[in-house]
């Protein structure tokens, strides 16, 4: 057994997050887990929610309320979400914490006693009629490097390029819009990642061979075209207070606590329950511990570089990624998805439509691996009728009405198998070995279409067998058909599991069966497991797995969310 410790990049207190998100790194971060975990694994599986930084302050500022109070109401409706699309996290705390404060406090101290924290005077934009200076994500203009027009202050999520707030062209406070900007000196403190830079590069160097390509392409040009000092204070209000003599009146920037919060985050858990957790033995001198990110790849940088970064310069052995799992960007009909223009649908409202394997399944399958990918309404309804009600739904739906209307709702006995069984048992193994493999490698498209093609390999097995048509003359035979079958379906389930935990469930349910009874995925034998389900064992065909999306549906909601005919 490993140790895989797992995290989700952490999502942005305000609003609440779309299906872009979901797809970028919660819902891919939960599938690997829950396999991790099948296989035998121990799992730490830690999110939360970032809570510092500008857009808190402001976003309380717009509601009228006390910036705790507007960081506990998201923080309340953004862990609702994540239950309602059955995400699984060992711990989802949150960056504010006491404990990451220690954390970061602790971390800084280090740097800054190692010499890797510098003080310098910088130029920054102030707003003058929002009376305040702004983050670098509260200020857009245009990138001076690709004429992209709505660079933002700190990054420009067209060509990745790392920026300045003044670097902008015709900048603007996107808090009011206003342009009375002005730039004023203040002093602030800098990580120095040129004077880390040698460290960075040779741990750096130990990665290309097993990063995917969006993350280390990311990181390689980043050091490329030469790291600089990154600020890492701001003159805000909400955030832990710097803890340096004649800095008390500053924060730390919210890209210096965020990436330790998830220390911060898992000591919250470990403090829970102190006994039987040491969140040291899974990030400070930690043995046989592998460590997995997943983001997209705007947060890549901070991750491949800044926060590895922080984490040399300490000069203590913390846990640094093993395997950064980067994902390119969800669209929505072609476009963006926008809360103020009512283009895209929300993970809040996604789940008041439709359960959340549903979502589940079509993001998994459609995740935007290698470049972007377009959610249509369209393709969602298509890929859940076709795959979702027409091969899996369809294939445990005929077995058990076939088999309950023509020998009864148990096991039947059946016989010595055929060639036919065991070229399908061969098939099957094949296919679950193909599918562990690139869940190890952490493909998932590729992964989704093996287990989509063990579904459709079960329907092409009781097509081509037909027991409907045997049994009139070899009852024998039919039942060792439908015996066969049966069992498939609690296959199908347990493979499942990990992408579709309700419909797994569900499956294991109508045998009387619950996940727990659900073997490990370590050595899975089709041989074996296809004979599981005694001669006898009884089960409940009850409703179908899932329903069928009308055409009426679909251009329904398309309108309500901005859709191609909205």
């Amino acid at each position: 057994m490993s140790k895989i410790l797992i995290t989700s990049a952490l999502p942005y207190i305000n609003g609440v997050p779309h299906l872009g998100h979901m797809v970028g790194c919660l819902l891919p971060s939960d599938v690997y887990a829950r396999y991790m975990r099948m296989m035998g694994n121990e799992v730490l599986y830690i999110c939360g929610n970032d809570e510092h930084g500008t857009a808190s302050e402001v976003g309380a500022l717009k509601e009228g309320i006390s910036v705790k109070e507007y960081c506990d109401k998201y923080h309340a409706r953004h862990a609702q979400t994540y239950r309602d699309f059955n995400l699984s996290f060992d711990y989802f705390g949150r960056t504010s914490s006491e404990q990451n404060k220690e954390i970061t406090y602790h971390i800084f101290s280090q740097l800054d006693k190692n010499g890797y924290i510098a003080e310098k005077t910088m130029k920054q934009i102030y707003s003058v009629d929002d009376k305040m200076f702004l983050a670098d994500r509260y200020i857009t203009g245009t990138c001076p490097y690709c004429g992209y027009e709505k660079a933002r202050g700190d990054q420009c999520e067209n060509c990745t390029k790392v920026l300045e707030p003044t670097d902008l062209i015709n900048a603007k406070s996107t808090i009011s819009g206003s342009t009375n900007l002005e730039v004023r000196e203040t002093k602030h403190l800098f990580l120095n990642l040129p004077k880390i830079e040698p460290q960075l590069v040779e741990w750096l160097k130990t990665k290309e061979a097993f990063w995917p390509d969006v993350a280390f392409s990311i990181a390689k040009k980043w050091v490329k075209e030469g790291l600089q000092p990154r600020c890492i204070t701001r003159d805000l209000k909400w955030g832990f207070t710097v803890n340096k003599e004649g800095y008390e009146d500053k924060v730390f920037y919210v890209w210096f606590d965020a990436p330790i919060g998830y220390i911060g985050i898992t000591k919250q858990w470990s403090d829970e329950k102190p006994d039987e957790r040491n969140w040291k033995e899974w990030w400070l001198d930690a043995k046989d511990v592998r460590y997995v990110e997943f983001m997209g790849k705007d947060n890549v940088p901070y991750h491949s570089i800044t926060f590895p970064a922080t984490m040399l310069g300490t000069g203590e052995n913390w846990t640094k990624v093993d395997y950064l799992k980067g994902f390119s960007y969800l669209t929505f009909e072609g476009g963006k998805f926008s809360k103020s223009e009512h283009r895209g649908v929300f993970a809040e409202d996604a789940i008041k439509e439709f359960p959340a394997d549903y979502w589940r399944y079509w993001l998994m399958a459609n995740a935007p691996e290698g470049s972007d990918s377009s959610f249509t309404f369209e393709s969602f309804v298509n890929t859940v009728n076709k795959d979702l009600n027409g091969v899996l739904g369809n294939f445990a739906q005929r077995v058990m009405k076939m088999t309950a209307s023509k020998i009864g709702s148990f096991v039947p006995t059946g016989a010595e198998l055929e060639a036919v069984d065991r070229e399908m048992i061969k098939t099957i193994q094949s296919r679950a070995d193909s599918y562990f493999k690139f869940m190890d490698d952490l493909e998932f498209r590729k992964a989704i279409a093996e287990l989509r093609a063990i579904w459709v390999e079960g329907n092409n097995y009781i097509s081509a067998t037909e027991p409907w048509v045997v049994i009139k003359e070899n009852q024998t035979r039919a039942e060792t058909i439908l015996r066969l079958c049966l069992n498939l379906v609690r296959i199908m389930a347990i493979l499942t599991a990990p992408l579709m935990p309700q419909t797994a469930e569900k499956m294991l349910a109508k045998f009387g069966l619950s996940v727990k009874d659900m073997p490990s995925l370590k050595g899975f034998d089709v041989e074996k497991e296809i004979m599981f389900l005694p001669a006898g064992h009884t089960f409940e065909t009850g409703d179908a797995l899932f329903e069928r999306i009308t055409e009426e549906k679909m251009t329904e909601l398309q309108q309500k969310y901005g859709g191609a005919n909205g």
